[in-house]
């Protein structure tokens, strides 16, 4: 069972050319702004902007599906045939992160936050 989709990322070109135009459809300022990763949360969802998307083989926006055992699902979407692109990694806090694709190569992104974030506190 997953939280539902709560986070997309998008491979970026030009972040700062990226951050303003999401500055401006979301009008709220980002809560990350780094060179590695720029992050908007609006209306509970968070918006991504990844510079190094592209080289990762993201090839357009890639949704997060909110999963409680990242490693499990993983497991299991790699038993169904899907292809790993990504495998588990702490992007910071104990946010985890993993990226397949399916047979028509579609992405699908997990990400798994750290108990307490999970907990809600």
């Amino acid at each position: 069972m997953t939280a539902g989709l709560k986070t997309i990322i998008y491979p970026v070109k030009d972040i700062a050319k990226a951050k303003a135009l999401f500055s401006a459809l979301l009008q709220v300022d980002p809560y990350v702004d780094e060179a590695y990763y720029v992050g908007f949360k609006d209306a509970g969802q968070d918006v991504g902007l990844d510079p190094n998307g592209h080289a990762k083989g993201m090839t357009g926006p890639v949704p997060y599906w909110h999963v409680a055992d990242i490693k499990g699902t993983l497991a299991g979407l790699l038993e169904a045939g899907a292809e790993s692109l990504q495998e588990v990694q702490d992007v910071g806090g104990g946010r985890l992160i993993a990226s397949v694709k399916d047979a028509d190569g579609n992405l699908i992104g997990l990400l798994q936050d750290s108990s307490a974030e999970q907990r809600g506190n």
